[in-house]
């Protein structure tokens, strides 16, 4: 039985106002995304662990450093945890030879309201890994307050 014309027009709309409406939700998430992302990039746990791959000669040559790219993390990645407590990234970096992760931990010192960097690994995609930081202080220290 084939469907009458005035049917098709109402799945026509409705499919139109169906789709309009998940594009626009679908623009609305992404630019909460992109919002968190940039946010993410201004904090302090993210800077330092920046910071000091800058300053790692090692690192930097076996990226092909500089030009050094930092990347945006996947917020849905399970490796990148935070709570008030503990900061716990991976961060995709690239040069102009390889690219890589950059893996941090920070801890936060309650009492003065700022973020240690605990460790530091650049771990490249051949599956090298190399050390850039490590905090000589214990983390137990930092938490109290």
């Amino acid at each position: 039985m084939p469907a009458s014309l005035r049917k098709l027009q109402q799945m026509a709309i409705y499919l139109g106002l169906v789709s309009g409406g998940s594009c626009a939700v679908m623009y609305y998430l992404m630019q909460i995304c992109f919002f968190d992302l940039e946010n993410f990039a201004r904090t302090q746990y993210h800077q330092l662990a920046i910071e000091q791959l800058k300053n790692d000669p090692v690192a930097l040559e076996a990226l092909g450093a500089p030009p050094l790219k930092v990347h945006n993390i996947r917020l849905m990645d399970k490796s990148n945890r935070v709570d008030m407590a503990r900061a716990q990234l991976k961060i995709p970096v690239s040069g102009t030879k390889s690219a890589g992760y950059l893996h941090t931990n920070s801890v936060r010192d309650l009492s003065l309201n700022c973020w240690h960097l605990q460790e530091v690994t650049l771990q490249l995609r051949d599956g090298q890994n190399i050390p850039v930081y490590h905090s000589c202080v214990e983390s137990t220290n930092t938490q109290e307050g």
